[in-house]
């Protein structure tokens, strides 16, 4: 590989007698460049949606036991009745989706330690819970009071968080809330809830003590946000954390009305902490859930008419957020984000995204990680990545996935290298740019790395659907305004499969 064979071939030449210490000098320092040069590797998780439930006889115990001793009552033996009273449980709350049970969580964190050893950080881009978990606790435990509920979710969140630190010790992990971490409901939250203050010592607590910390207190417990310089081996890079669920076409606050004031206020901080990090010189990434631009599963797999001027369903309330990044995007390195349980890529450049790539400039690399729950895709995965810390540039990634989605004797094997997969050196704009110009100059399908990002993104008969609308969902990668997504939609929609 190329960030090899250059220091390779100059570490490898052997010294005959004599050479000068001049010349000896040289190789050692190019052995310590190498050293220090060299990618390390972090590990990339999203949407673990555990459910704890999963056996609902051991929900009551679940609820009364501390944290502590949660790890013993999931390791009970289910009840003879488990399979039949889970059925019950799904069909009373109207719940199809099958989320992470205890054995495949535990399956997944040993599986990351497993296939990424020396991994020096983790992002963990949201969504910890099991969905309709209200609709869970209410059926199991009829009679028990708001507050009760309360109290699980925070705990629930922390269990998870504490596992997953405690599992990949040694790793710095980094993680972000989704629009199921909540007490309201599924996109609900208020400024300075509760939640966040029960939560935060879990998040963010481990951060060293110092002014660094402080603001990052206050600033997750206002929203979930923060922002803090990421630690060694990393190198002058400011991460910046959103619980984007406020930014959502489907947040409210816990009373159930729209909020703006919650919406304005992340925005000015977004902009703030971006600007600041250019002024300071830093390099950035963006860690949250939802990611900006197209909703494509709504806007294709529902028929939206786009062409006769019905709107794209978009993730997002506004553009406000992409284009704020987009105005940063010359320190922006790499945005993570999860929520679609699809193994995708974006890249968009704001308001000024015109209906055609024109370059990398003004455009922000995304990776959307597959999910730990096998809901939508019907498979559990991970990412290992390989980066550059001194230019805080992710080199290349590996998706992991398991033999089943129940964790029981799981198998965790290498699915693909974005590097062999797409034949790209680095996961940038620039590389972004030119594979998606393959990817809509490929209407049939027919190319070998469109057809390993069909064959990657989900699982079952939606990867065969989506390669029938591949001309159109091509463009939900790079088109992320509702004007330039038309402009490539409908030019895409005439073009025959």
């Amino acid at each position: 590989m190329r960030r090899v064979l250059v220091g390779g071939l100059v570490v490898g030449i052997s010294l005959a007698a004599g050479t000068s210490g001049f010349a000896q000098a040289t190789v050692r320092t190019a052995k310590k460049t190498v050293a220090a040069a060299a990618p390390v590797t972090a590990i990339l998780m999203s949407d673990i949606h555990f459910d704890p439930f999963r056996d609902p006889s051991k929900a009551a115990r679940l609820v009364d036991a501390p944290e502590s001793e949660w790890n013993a009552i999931l390791q009970d033996p289910d009840a003879p009745d488990q399979q039949e009273a889970f059925t019950r449980l799904q069909k009373g709350c109207n719940e199809a989706a099958i989320d992470t049970p205890y054995a495949l969580f535990r399956s997944s964190l040993d599986a990351m330690k497993e296939k990424a050893a020396d991994a020096q950080f983790a992002l963990l881009s949201g969504d910890l819970l099991v969905h309709n978990l209200a609709c869970r606790f209410k059926t199991l435990m009829p009679g028990r009071t708001e507050s009760e509920y309360k109290a699980l979710v925070a705990k629930m969140t922390n269990y998870v968080l504490d596992q997953t630190r405690l599992s990949l010790k040694g790793v710095t992990l980094y993680v972000a809330l989704g629009n199921n971490d909540s007490t309201c409901r599924d996109y609900a939250l208020d400024p300075n809830d509760a939640y966040l203050a029960t939560t935060r010592e879990a998040a963010i607590g481990w951060l060293p003590n110092g002014a660094q910390k402080k603001t990052a207190y206050v600033n997750y417990g206002q929203r979930g946000d923060y922002a803090i310089t990421m630690l060694a081996p990393v190198r002058r890079t400011r991460l910046i954390v959103l619980d984007d669920l406020f930014q959502s076409r489907r947040y409210m606050g816990c009373d159930g009305k729209p909020n703006p004031a919650a919406v304005d206020a992340q925005i000015a901080w977004l902009e703030k902490e971006l600007a600041g990090a250019k002024q300071r010189g830093e390099r950035v990434w963006v860690l949250g859930h939802i990611a900006p631009g197209l909703d494509s599963y709504t806007t294709l797999l529902q028929h939206k008419n786009v062409c006769a001027g019905e709107l794209p369903t978009m993730f997002l309330s506004s553009e406000r957020m992409q284009n704020v990044m987009a105005k940063y995007a010359d320190v922006i390195k790499l945005g993570v984000f999860g929520h679609t349980h699809m193994d995708e890529m974006r890249l968009f450049g704001g308001a000024v995204d015109s209906g055609h790539l024109t370059g990398p400039e003004g455009k922000v690399a995304i990776k959307m990680v597959p999910s730990i729950s096998p809901l939508a895709s019907f498979i559990s995965q991970f990412v290992v990545a390989k980066v550059d810390t001194k230019a805080a540039q992710m080199k290349d990634y590996t998706v992991y996935a398991a033999s089943n989605i129940t964790g029981v004797d799981a198998v965790w094997s290498k699915v693909y290298s974005y590097g062999e997969a797409y034949q790209e050196a680095e996961f940038s704009p620039k590389a972004m740019d030119h594979l998606i110009e393959g990817f809509e100059a490929d209407p049939t399908a027919h190319d070998a790395r469109t057809e390993s990002y069909l064959k990657h993104i989900v699982g079952g008969e939606k990867a065969l659907l989506l390669k029938a609308l591949w001309p159109r969902y091509s463009c939900v990668m790079a088109h992320h305004t509702v004007e330039s997504y038309a402009a490539c939609y409908c030019a895409a929609s005439k073009t025959p499969n």
